[in-house]
């Protein structure tokens, strides 16, 4: 994996910056917390079973489900689980934050004259709830939810369906994720330019996301140039 060095990045070759919500403008370490934490000890609580065993019984079912609509779909994990997982999410929104600096790098980039597409896999619930906590829309020319789409962003046939919604040249387009499964789906579509977000919890370490060139943060990829007046 490359760093790109923000200096050299070529904005001048792009019209549309396609973005992911959670890990590349939000901090993934509220979702982190919310699966891997509070919801594990709420399931215990409920089942009256230790924690240990509570993510015994959790791994599996996340296991199956991972790379799906329903991996990302409130409504299936309240029924699997038992837990109000949108009421337990209201509980805890004000852990929810923008990664830093990704307000002033999406202004300057509209400054510029590009397109802002959010394009997430979260649940419209959850979409709602966040733009809401972060105002995160005043920043965006289009917003776009795998559930609406009715694919994931991990399954190659998203792309085209987006692109039936949300016009954009593949070739003067950018995409940034965290997540090395979009990353591929959105390349062998032909993305030209495809981009890894290396530390999207703010918690943790930067990883590595092999096979595509990456940043630690939006910011890393520099500013475009603001576009002329008039």
């Amino acid at each position: 994996m490359s760093l790109i060095d923000g200096a050299h990045f070529d904005w001048e070759s792009v019209d549309t910056v396609l973005l992911d919500m959670d890990g590349t403008l939000l901090d993934l370490r509220f979702d982190n917390f919310f699966w891997q934490e509070l919801v594990p000890r709420r399931y215990s609580e409920l089942r009256g079973i230790g924690l240990a065993e509570a993510h015994r019984h959790l791994l599996p079912k996340f296991a199956r489900k991972r790379g799906t609509l329903d991996w990302y779909c409130l409504d299936y994990w309240s029924r699997e689980l038992g837990i109000d997982i949108v009421k337990l999410k209201e509980e805890v929104r004000d852990h929810i934050d923008f990664l830093p600096d990704v307000p002033e790098f999406l202004q300057a980039v509209r400054q510029a004259g590009k397109r802002l597409v959010l394009v997430t896999n979260a649940h419209p619930v959850t979409l709602r709830l966040k733009l809401r906590r972060t105002g995160l829309q005043r920043f965006l020319d289009a917003l776009h939810s795998s559930h609406d789409i009715g694919r994931p962003k991990e399954d190659p046939e998203f792309w085209g369906r987006l692109r039936a919604l949300e016009p954009f040249d593949p070739t003067r387009s950018a995409l940034v994720d965290d997540s090395l499964p979009v990353l591929r789906a959105a390349h062998a579509y032909g993305i030209a330019r495809v981009i890894a977000i290396r530390k999207p919890d703010s918690s943790r370490p930067a990883r590595a996301v092999e096979g595509f060139p990456g940043v630690d943060r939006l910011a890393d990829l520099g500013r475009p140039r603001p576009k002329p007046p008039g």
